[in-house]
């Protein structure tokens, strides 16, 4: 029993066998059932079968530069599937960083979205990119066909329409990578295994963090080339959830017509303020909502006032690359006052990971909300390195913990918030902002601050 691998082929054959006619709608099309579950693992198994037939083996990586997307998906699945490496691209990056980040990953094949590789022909073109190059969709530049190897729907209608035949996999062996930008350097780059991926995805089900379940509909505005969506997308076709697809830049108006049928949706805080906008010029409102998750970046009191007005179930959420990425959740506790303040914090540690909230010398500080410590993190989806980067692996992940380099607060009930990066707190001793109050801190820990490195020696001793 305990020699049973814990990856994402097996999460995947669950959502083949016991789900086949739930539904995906892509790019808010009209007929979703013209598109089932059973349909997109068909499509996935021709992909699987070009894959091969490409030379990609396990272990290779594979880019995508694509949109939240039915052919995105079948992607996901395809790649992970067959032990190949899934590597989306974030397309904020900017022209050089993808450049770069195609480089260090050694991508031995590269799915586009036409309209992105339009936008990005010229600097792949400069750089030289050799890889095969699959496009998805149409594209207008005449130079993007210098790049173009295959067109998806054609290089899919060339494969046998048979069950691909998927190889177990090791449940250690990596499932994906990401690059995330860096405050300083080069994008950091990390290895998910499969076995951190299949357990981050069991979390997202988990009643204490989404919930995510087969009476869910679920819609991704996460962009699914940044962090898997923070894995949304493997937990709703694990769960057996209805999952809508935005498709290529959706705007304000079309996702609020989607939210219509979502039950579970998440994006970022910018874009939950842009679809209230929306909400409020064409007083629809989405009533089946149950977790409005606002991910990212801090919410501010302004969008949770706003959401509870407009009545969206809005729910804080905060990840990390490091981290697969979920780690905190902003839901109540029962027997825990659950106020406008415990709201705006970014929530309590996720079943599963191990946390501790330190001061320069590696003392627990305490849970008052008020003391300012740095966030370590420890756990089973939580990454022991960056990929090629020995330097920042050696700064950031000593005695068996990530030092996340979050300065935070964390009060009784286990919620935590984040004041700041320790770079920003040396820069202006207020979070970047000179004229934020500021907790109360040691002098000590303020001179640690300004430091790039830890000074204390040895691992950090137990929390509580």
């Amino acid at each position: 029993m305990d020699g049973y691998p814990l990856t994402l082929v097996t999460a995947m054959r669950r959502a083949r066998r016991e789900f086949g006619d739930q539904v995906v709608v892509s790019g808010g099309e009209q007929t979703p059932s013209a598109y089932t579950f059973a349909d997109c693992f068909r499509r996935a198994d021709r992909l699987s079968w070009a894959l091969r037939e490409l030379g990609v083996t396990a272990g290779e990586p594979v880019a995508t530069l694509a949109w939240n997307t039915r052919e995105h998906l079948e992607i996901y699945i395809a790649t992970v599937s067959t032990g190949a490496v899934l590597h989306p691209i974030d397309v904020r990056l900017s022209a050089g960083q993808i450049v770069e980040v195609i480089r260090r990953a050694g991508d031995v094949v590269l799915f586009a979205d036409g309209q992105l590789l339009d936008e990005l022909a010229e600097p792949l073109i400069a750089a030289g990119i050799r890889v095969p190059v699959i496009v998805i969709g149409a594209h207008r530049r005449a130079d993007t066909r210098m790049l173009v190897s295959y067109r998806y729907e054609e290089l899919l209608a060339t494969e046998p329409d048979a069950e691909f035949f998927y190889d177990e996999v090791s449940e250690l062996a990596p499932a994906a990578l990401a690059y995330s930008s860096a405050t300083a350097g080069p994008a950091k780059g990390v290895v998910y295994s499969h076995r951190a991926m299949y357990l981050h995805t069991t979390m997202l089900t988990s009643a204490d963090t989404w919930a995510i379940s087969a009476a869910d509909c679920v819609l991704p505005i996460l962009p699914m080339c940044h962090l898997n969506a923070w894995g949304i997308p493997f937990a709703a076709l694990w769960a057996g959830s209805r999952l809508i697809l935005p498709g290529r830049r959706p705007n304000p108006g079309e996702l609020l017509r989607l939210l219509a049928e979502a039950t579970f949706a998440a994006a970022g805080p910018t874009v939950w303020a842009s679809i209230f906008t929306e909400m409020r010029r064409t007083g629809s409102v989405p009533r089946r909502l149950r977790a409005a998750v606002c991910c990212g970046a801090a919410m501010g009191p302004g969008l949770l006032r706003e959401a509870d007005e407009l009545g969206v179930p809005i729910m804080h959420s905060y990840g990390m690359t490091e981290a697969a990425p979920l780690v905190l959740v902003g839901r109540a506790r029962p027997g825990r006052a659950f106020t406008e303040e415990t709201r705006l914090k970014q929530g309590y540690v996720v079943p599963g990971l191990d946390y501790l909230v330190q001061d320069e010398i590696g003392a627990d500080v305490p849970r008052d909300g008020r003391t300012p410590g740095e966030l370590l993190l420890r756990g089973p989806w939580i990454v022991d390195r960056y990929f090629g980067d020995d330097i920042r692996s050696k700064a950031a992940f000593s005695g068996g913990w990530y030092h996340t380099g979050d300065i935070v607060t964390v009060d009784a009930a286990g919620y935590i918030q984040l004041i700041g990066k320790k770079d920003l707190w040396t820069a202006s001793g207020r979070n970047g902002d000179p004229t934020s109050p500021r907790p109360a801190m040691s002098s000590r820990f303020a001179r640690a601050l300004s430091t790039s490195a830890r000074s204390s020696t040895g691992p950090p001793r137990s929390g509580t």
